[in-house]
């Protein structure tokens, strides 16, 4: 273009023959600019129109640099004419092509399928691994393959013969049993042409068929033609193998960036990661080295494991994640990287499905119905491949964390519930709070303590004190009624009340591990019951909103061997859930959003992959809708039906038998039944004096009684345990006969 800067040296600029032209002296001028005070007789002709590149190395000297307004105008226009016909061309022609990638796409199949291509390709990227077993695997599968191709073949070479003897043995049988019908016939109608009838009829038949396919067979053709193209067609649009030109424009933005993350666009999305270390790889000739091929997995994401060049670590790698999962099109949440523990080097990659994890949940699989093991754990969620996380709860300790309001709750009320749903499972719960979430459990509930001041505070530390104590007991029992067993099994609880399985949450625990009294003796009786009750069925869960080194021993996170992390603010929260390092390996719940990721954590020790990606079931309570209300109820229903009362009533409750007359009490309920059940009796004593007998169990009854009279001990009737009115009433009776008159006299007196 014969246009530069008035202020740039002639000297400068090759083309010295060039005309120089002032720019500023040929601007448009603005309303404001022509005023009478500017004009100027001598200043030049304000020039309208664009301005133009000559055709040449150089434009002529003086020539025309615009066009005046109205003269040609359209002659410079650069815009299409008919922009929606482009268009339309360019779709219209993207259909037929659509067929024709199709068409090689199924081609592609059906030469891998009847071929070993495909072994051979596997073959070829697990020697580029120095995979050399799965090569051997692989080799043996083409074998395989190429055994049961040669049998196919054979069978094939022999079909002919087989279908030659097929048709004679057929034919001679049809017209064998057709002449058997035809003199049937002639004989039943007296009449020998009727011999012929059925040949007659059969191939009237045989016309007719021929008739009505030959009529059939032109529509049939065509709709089997259109339906293959539409086939070809919708595998051909799925693909997007077409020439740049005839995409479309969202596929063409697509194109750019893969959807799927395969080697290609991992790579490209590692080359643009702004990695300096990486990027001079990558200009060096970096030749990546694939460990684990990029699989598909649980039929919603991508799994690759790629060994990082020298210099360059994934813990600099997971702190640009976020352009990681933008150059992937994926969200943040939707990519998850780590270094494993045993490949040093490696970036262990997972790519989640776009929107794959911003589905609904499902419903909670206990919601209706069903009951659980305490020693087989409890659905909690569903993990980032869809799968259902189960939630241990023996020999299991919990800590769970996050910022307000992300979700915490919904976890361990899924916990609780589950837990509750098993008839012999005590739970208690300290909330070092004023909080609503688990009032609707208070029926089930052994214990419910609610409140953030000192009285509270010291409940709870009062229960860490009888855990530790409770530890130790459970201990010596277990080794008095476990004989090989080294840990409790369902058959001991079963068998022993004392030995019932035993859940402790302890909701807002940073209250009372930095309460300025108690905090300190917290935190030691927490490690000690910890470290003694992996064995001895008791699992304790420990709730926080401020998981940090001060707010938390570092003793109790590190016993702790499930750890759930919501969204939280930094990575000493997260270091402080998940335990020290994670957030550099990768494993990190900083990227969860508190507003968009609400019930969704992060999670370390449910499975046997590193880490987790768990999105908790909702069990919800809220106006108009309470889903936990009748799982409480449903659990009490499950207790009364395995004969146990009550909520394993504590021993200050017991000593309170003391107070009432267990025979009175007895009488009263049994009313004029001759014998009842054991678990009937205890459910009419809970009910008449829930203070006393709510909690008592069979064993309870049973001692009770036999401390009285080792007679009136319950029997065995039909099977069943029970209590004898008889007998019950005998002793009542003895027992007024030896009562002092004397003594009756004064007790009126008084």
């Amino acid at each position: 273009m014969s246009i530069q800067s008035a202020d740039r040296p002639l000297d400068d600029d090759p083309r010295d023959d060039a005309e120089v032209i002032d720019i500023d002296q040929h601007r448009r001028r603005t309303p404001a600019d022509n005023t009478p005070q500017d004009t100027d007789d001598d200043a030049p002709e304000a020039l309208t129109g664009r301005v133009v590149a000559h055709q040449g190395e150089h434009a002529p000297p003086g020539a025309d640099l615009a066009e005046p307004d109205g003269e040609d105008e359209d002659e410079f226009d650069d815009t299409p004419l008919f922009p929606a016909a482009g268009r339309a061309l360019r779709a219209l022609a993207r259909q037929p092509a659509y067929v024709v990638s199709g068409g090689k796409v199924t081609a592609r199949r059906y030469w891998e399928a009847r071929t070993t291509a495909r072994h051979e390709r596997m073959m070829r990227a697990a020697e580029a691994q120095g995979d050399y077993q799965a090569i051997l695997e692989w080799e043996e599968r083409a074998r395989a393959f190429r055994t049961e191709r040669h049998e196919r073949r054979m069978a094939l070479l022999a079909a002919p013969v087989h279908a030659a003897r097929a048709t004679a043995v057929t034919a001679v049988t049809g017209t064998g049993v057709l002449l058997v019908l035809g003199v049937a016939l002639a004989a039943s109608e007296h009449n020998p042409h009727e011999i012929i009838s059925p040949f007659m009829v059969t191939v009237d038949v045989i016309r007719a068929a021929i008739t009505l396919a030959a009529i059939l067979w032109g529509p049939a053709v065509i709709v089997s033609l259109c339906a293959g193209l539409i086939a070809l067609w919708a595998i051909g649009r799925s693909r997007r193998e077409l020439p740049t030109w005839l995409m479309a424009p969202a596929e063409l933005a697509a194109e750019q960036r893969d959807l799927v993350p395969d080697e290609g666009a991992i790579l490209s999305a590692l080359r643009n990661l702004g990695y300096p270390a990486l990027t001079r790889a990558f200009k060096e000739g970096w030749v990546p080295r694939w460990v684990t091929a990029t699989e598909r997995v649980d039929d919603m994401a991508h799994h690759t494991q790629v060994l990082l060049p020298q210099g360059v670590t994934v813990e600099e790698v997971n702190k640009r994640k976020k352009v990681l999962a933008h150059n992937l099109l994926r969200h943040p949440t939707e990519v998850w990287l780590h270094e494993p523990r045993n490949q040093p080097g490696v970036l262990d990659l997972w790519v989640a499905d776009q929107g794959s994890l911003s589905g609904p949940v499902p419903p909670w699989p206990l919601l209706k119905t069903g009951r659980t093991d305490f020693f087989k754990g409890v659905p909690v969620g569903i993990s980032q491949r869809g799968a259902v996380i189960v939630g241990r709860l023996m020999a299991a300790n919990y800590m769970i964390g996050g910022i307000m309001g992300v979700g915490k709750s919904s976890l361990v009320i899924a916990l609780l519930l589950g837990a509750m749903l098993d008839p012999i499972v005590e739970i208690e719960v300290y909330v070092m709070a004023f909080n609503v979430d688990y009032d609707p459990m208070r029926e089930r509930l052994r214990v419910l303590v609610k409140g953030d001041e000192d009285e509270q505070i010291l409940k709870a530390l009062q229960a860490l004190r009888a855990l530790r104590d409770e530890v130790t007991q459970r201990g010596k029992l277990l080794e008095a009624l476990g004989g090989e067993e080294v840990v409790l099994t369902r058959a001991i609880a079963e068998r022993d009340a004392r030995m019932r399985p035993k859940v402790v949450v302890f909701d807002e625990c940073h209250e009372l591990f930095m309460h300025p009294k108690y905090g300190k003796e917290a935190a030691e009786l927490a490690i000690k019951v910890m470290k003694k009750a992996r064995k001895t069925g008791i699992t304790l869960i420990w709730v926080t909103v401020s998981p940090t080194k001060d707010s938390i021993p570092r003793d109790v996170t590190r016993t702790t061997n499930h750890r759930v992390a919501f969204a939280v603010g930094d990575h000493v929260a997260n270091d402080g859930i998940l335990g020290t390092g994670k957030h550099k390996a990768g494993i990190t719940a900083t990227t969860l959003s508190p507003t968009e990721d609400i019930g969704t954590a992060l999670t370390v020790g449910f499975t046997r992959n590193p880490f987790e990606l768990v999105r908790s079931y909702h069990i919800r309570k809220e106006a108009g809708r309470d889903e936990v209300t009748p799982v409480a109820r449903r659990a009490l229903e499950l207790r009364e039906q395995d004969g146990i009362t009550g909520q394993g009533a504590p021993e200050s409750e017991q000593e309170q038998a003391g107070e009432r007359d267990l025979l009175d009490d007895l009488s009263t309920v049994l009313g004029a039944e001759r014998r009842m059940r054991t678990t009937i009796a205890l459910q009419r004593l809970a009910g008449l004096a829930p203070e006393v007998y709510e909690g008592w169990s069979g064993e309870t009854l049973k001692a009770a009684l036999t401390a009285i009279d080792p007679a009136l001990a319950p029997h065995r009737y039909n099977g069943n345990p029970v209590v004898d009115s008889a007998k019950v009433r005998a002793a009542l009776g003895e027992r007024a006969e030896q009562t002092p008159l004397d003594d009756e006299t004064d007790q009126e007196a008084n």
